[in-house]
């Protein structure tokens, strides 16, 4: 069922909560929304897990305001679901910027409720090379690449991100269906956002990290290249290493049923 969490005055989320039984939480990545993880939420909750999935302010069925879309402001917004929903011993599931999203909330607040981590292709620990990190894009290149795109075409511009998602080829009205997430965000809150990944820098915040982590990553992830997974999984003293030999960014509908496989298997370990 669906409802809606008051995380600041005048900002509500919208969250989806399915089943009963061991809770786990998923944030899901830039610029899509929880509808991505219609292929867990239809599993899942079969195995005695129950199934949320929030989206963002700014994404899918949440508020649409013009402010709040840095890590901090959104792990508070995590932390708002979790507290009114009263979750505890929870698993916080987090792809891609949801998954950077995910290992800050842990630091911020010092993992609250949560008593496992999955990160998911997550962009981290930092999405743009920097001194001493030489992983993924530039600054300069996000900047040409894809924030400058959506002030002129959005839609073309993740009709190309939505392009570079998978490593296997999947049916054009899966990509047209996909590709209609992403158009379901306000397009401020997507610029917003993609400077966050810019600029947001998480070395030095993982290594406090203490509760079973999971790091599921594609080996042809063309987004967040494996390296990502390779430094969380060094910086992560709890974690161990999940690969998806077959699959891109998109390693939960690459490889479905290993994904979901091995989901069941951590939440339930």
């Amino acid at each position: 069922m669906g409802r809606y969490v008051q995380v600041e005055p005048n900002v509500k989320v919208y969250v989806e909560d399915i089943g009963e039984g061991t809770p786990v939480l998923f944030l899901h990545g830039w610029p899509v929304n929880y509808k991505m993880f219609e292929y867990q939420l239809n599993v899942l909750p079969k195995h005695g897990i129950r199934t949320i999935a929030m989206d963002f302010r700014g994404y899918g069925l949440s508020d649409k305001p013009s402010t709040g879309y840095d890590y901090d402001r959104m792990a508070d917004d995590v932390r708002a679901v979790i507290d009114d929903l009263g979750l505890t011993d929870a698993v916080l599931a987090g792809f891609s910027m949801g998954g950077a999203i995910a290992a800050h909330y842990m630091a911020r607040h010092q993992g609250h409720g949560i008593s496992k981590l999955a990160l998911l292709s997550a962009a981290a620990p930092v999405f743009t090379q920097r001194e001493g990190y030489p992983y993924g894009l530039t600054p300069e290149e996000l900047n040409e690449q894809i924030i400058e795109p959506i002030f002129e075409d959005r839609a073309k511009l993740l009709d190309t991100f939505g392009g570079m998602f998978f490593a296997k080829e999947h049916s054009k009205p899966f990509m047209n269906w996909f590709h209609a997430l992403g158009m379901e965000a306000s397009s401020y809150g997507t610029i917003s956002s993609a400077m966050a990944l810019r600029d947001e820098d998480l070395r030095g915040e993982l290594e406090t990290i203490q509760v079973p982590t999971a790091i599921f990553h594609g080996k042809k992830d063309e987004i967040c290249p494996f390296e990502f997974a390779e430094q969380m999984h060094q910086a992560i003293p709890s974690a161990e290493l999940v690969v998806f030999e077959e699959s891109g960014h998109g390693a939960f509908y690459d490889e479905l049923e290993k994904y979901n496989a091995e989901l069941i298997r951590f939440i339930q370990s």
